[in-house]
């Protein structure tokens, strides 16, 4: 199976969009609970402003000219970490694609981006477990370690 990955460009925001809403969908289906306040054209139109704006970037993988896959990201800093990291920010691959491969080469595509940009290291948060012990499985099987704490939010809009 060839996938062609490529680094988003801002005319990519649709795809993105639309990926990343399939994923939080995913994600809210399978723990029974709405965690996000998402919707597509919102979605789209808050990828473009951030990756013009040079805050957010995103590799998209297709198969046969169709998206399957998508992994964005930012880059900030972190005294702890050493300086420059990368944070994945969304990781989605279609689910006729699991366990090809495809998740393993993306997650390859997002460490030589951050070599190239000399971050120290790459980051993410899960989503809720126990429903996603097999993404956590595969993180961990990808380089990925646990390092403790869980994600926490609280919205100031």
């Amino acid at each position: 199976m060839q996938i062609k990955f490529k680094v988003a460009k801002y005319e990519d925001s649709e795809t993105i969009g639309s990926l990343v809403v399939d994923l939080t969908n995913e994600i809210c289906e399978l723990t029974k609970a709405q965690h996000f306040d998402i919707n597509l054209n919102s979605t789209i139109e808050r990828c473009r402003e951030l990756i013009s704006d040079g805050h957010y970037a995103a590799i998209i993988g297709e198969y046969q000219n169709k998206p399957v896959a998508v992994v964005t990201f930012t880059e900030t800093y972190a005294l702890y970490a050493g300086g420059k990291i990368g944070v994945i920010q969304e990781f989605y691959v279609s689910p006729e694609l699991r366990a090809s491969g495809v998740g393993s080469t993306l997650i390859e595509q997002v460490k030589k981006y951050g070599k190239q940009h000399d971050w120290s290291c790459i980051e993410l948060c899960t989503p809720p477990l126990p429903e996603f012990e097999r993404t956590l499985n595969f993180y961990q099987k990808n380089g990925l370690i646990p390092v403790g704490g869980r994600k926490m939010r609280q919205a100031l809009a």
